[in-house]
């Protein structure tokens, strides 16, 4: 070994040339690579038709595969064919599944009215009223238009009895528009948790 060749060089060079050594061995005796990887998506066990998608998860925008049979989804994968993830997915993407598909996740609006012990269904349109009224609420009895900032007096127009917090599930898109509702309203508390 050089004296110039550092330990991790020589392992890389090592290793790249056993790499191509074995895949010449292969090609030398005769194995079709080719049929091998056919082989293994017919062997796949969740067969139906694959739809291209994006992970709605975050900004990123990571290309998956969702297997619909019978009008229902099967299963979601990363799409290797994808330049943003090539296949991959992180842990959450990985999970888009159980989003999905999830005999536990709520799919109507539930309210507990105050001092009661249960949820109850109640319309979409109920719910989104309810908030938008408790929204205007709050805004209306604590919208501050001025405040002094040393011996001046300052254009503010904030409230600050308001907070919204985005979460991962969010895309990029909806995020834009939300925060542009969210600063059209006053609101200076406003966080993100997929920025981690």
């Amino acid at each position: 070994m050089s004296p110039d060749c550092s330990r991790r060089s020589f392992l890389k060079l090592s290793m790249g040339a056993m790499g191509g050594a074995a895949v010449a061995d292969l090609a030398g005796l005769g194995v079709d690579l080719s049929r091998i990887q056919a082989r293994v998506s017919q062997q796949q066990v969740k067969q139906g038709k694959e739809v291209p998608s994006v992970c709605p998860y975050c900004a990123v925008g990571c290309g998956q595969i969702v297997t619909v049979a019978d009008g229902k989804i099967v299963d979601i994968q990363g799409n290797y064919e994808s330049p943003v993830n090539e296949g991959t997915l992180c842990p959450k993407g990985a999970a888009t599944y159980q989003l999905a598909v999830n005999p536990y996740r709520w799919t109507k609006a539930k309210y507990r009215a105050p001092n009661s012990d249960h949820w109850e269904e109640i319309d979409m349109e109920q719910a989104m009223g309810m908030i938008a009224e408790r929204v205007k609420k709050t805004r209306d009895e604590n919208f501050i238009e001025q405040a002094t900032v040393g011996d001046q007096v300052k254009t503010v127009n904030h409230v600050l009895a308001l907070a919204s917090l985005g979460g991962a599930t969010i895309d990029d898109e909806w995020n834009y528009l939300h925060q542009k509702l969210m600063r059209s309203l006053g609101i200076v508390s406003i966080e993100n948790q997929a920025r981690i």
